[in-house]
């Protein structure tokens, strides 16, 4: 089954003024584009606009979030005694200047920069822009309107950059869930349809995982914490065969089995809940793995001293951080003739080259399944897929950690919901 949404496909281009948001939160270090990866994903539907004849097209992103993150910076400066220069901050970490001119030589074409999402200058700019040019307004975020509670003051906001526009083309999936003037108020000032990314990321996880998932289906759920992983693990339950459990997670449905876990991670408030999903794995039949071995370690730290234990016998004052090579074997085996796999959080610190090896080893048996649909859903598990140098042999891997789960987990999302139907 298609995507149930308007794409840029079904629109007659020509001559049209084009709003489209994009999602170019990308890591920045003093004014510098560390991670092109969400710029590229974006380039397609550009370029198909551009090609489509459109009038000009306006960008518009957010690059962080300022109101967080200058009190976060200032705060971190006084206790380290050193001097806070906001904006020289901002500069820096939060205007997208450096990510238009980054644009504009992927694209080779001139990105023009407007001051702020609206207002009497951008208003100008907007006026003055010739046919095929690109504007990106700057960071949404500086507007309190973006992420305001209430409708109305979003509105203010999203109307005015509605006028900018004939339609609003929505690429950014990583900011589809969330509520806010530009991802979802302004589609309903203008016709709303997909990009190519925002299509893509619909087809695989809405689709291939949520709505239809070719079976045998595997998910690997990792991470560090249940508690943000509940949703998600109990909407797979209702969709795979196996369910494979890794991280920091893992220790919580130890405990709450009668396990020690030392000084594993754990969440003492969640147990009853690892109980209850336990219990309903059972009930469905769901084959529900956990390590059966762990590398286990005398401290949190890269060069910690290890070894390997039963899952059942860690002894105090340890703490796992990968699982073991009995593990390794189970949930590669695991894996073996599965259609569907679907993988989100690693199973180890696999930041640390010690306790990698747990997550390194799923990447590549993910990488070695040809017959299969593998989909990375976002976060972790991508820097991962990226460690491995495997991304491209995995067939789907997601820009939007939040928005993925969200939509796992049986959520509608916002800025999905505002596009137009079929």
């Amino acid at each position: 089954m298609a995507i149930t949404k308007k794409t840029v496909k079904d629109i007659d281009l020509k001559g049209k003024r084009v709003v489209m948001r994009v999602d170019f939160n990308v890591p920045m270090d003093n004014g510098e584009v560390q991670d092109d990866t969400r710029i590229r994903k974006a380039l397609p539907t550009i370029k198909y606009i551009l090609n489509g004849g459109a009038k000009y097209i306006i960008l518009m992103s957010h690059l962080g979030d300022p109101a967080k993150d200058i009190p976060k910076a200032k705060e971190k400066a006084e206790k380290a005694g050193k001097s806070f220069d906001e904006e020289k901050w901002v500069e820096a970490k939060h205007k997208l200047a450096p990510v238009a001119e980054y644009l504009s030589k992927l694209i080779g074409k001139e990105v023009k920069v407007a001051p702020a999402c609206f207002g009497a200058e951008t208003d100008k700019l907007v006026e003055s822009l010739n046919d095929g040019d690109i504007l990106m307004l700057e960071n949404t975020r500086f507007h309190k309107e973006e992420k305001a509670k209430d409708e109305q003051t979003r509105q203010i906001m999203a109307k005015e950059i509605a006028k900018y526009g004939d339609v609003f083309v929505n690429d950014a999936f990583g900011s589809a869930h969330r509520a806010h003037a530009s991802t979802e108020t302004i589609a309903h000032f203008l016709p709303a349809v997909a990009g190519f990314l925002m299509e893509k990321e619909l087809e695989f996880i809405e689709d291939k995982v949520v709505r239809s998932p070719e079976k045998p289906f595997v998910a690997i759920i990792g991470g560090a914490k249940v508690s943000s992983k509940i949703g998600v693990i109990e909407n797979l339950m209702e969709k795979v065969d196996k369910l494979i459990i890794g991280g920091g997670m893992s220790y919580t449905f130890f405990k709450s089995m009668g396990y020690e876990v030392g000084d594993s991670l754990c969440e003492d408030d969640q147990l009853d809940v690892a109980k209850t999903i336990l219990e309903k794995a059972k009930s469905k039949g769901v084959e529900f793995l956990l390590p059966v071995d762990i590398k286990i370690a005398d401290k949190f730290d890269p060069n910690a001293d290890t070894k390997i234990v039963e899952s059942d016998k860690i002894p105090a004052g340890w703490q796992g951080l990968d699982i073991g090579p009995k593990t390794i074997e189970l949930y590669n085996n695991a894996l073996k003739g599965a259609k569907t796999v679907f993988w989100n959080g690693p199973v180890g610190v696999f930041e640390w080259d010690k306790f990698a090896e747990g997550t390194l080893s799923i990447a590549k048996t993910l990488a070695e399944l040809s017959d299969a649909t593998t989909v990375i859903g976002g976060g972790d598990s991508v820097s991962a897929v990226n460690k491995a140098g495997l991304a491209d042999k995995m067939t789907h891997i997601s820009t939007g950690g939040g928005a993925s789960m969200e939509l796992v987990e049986g959520k509608a999302l916002p800025g999905v919901v505002a596009l137009t139907d079929k």
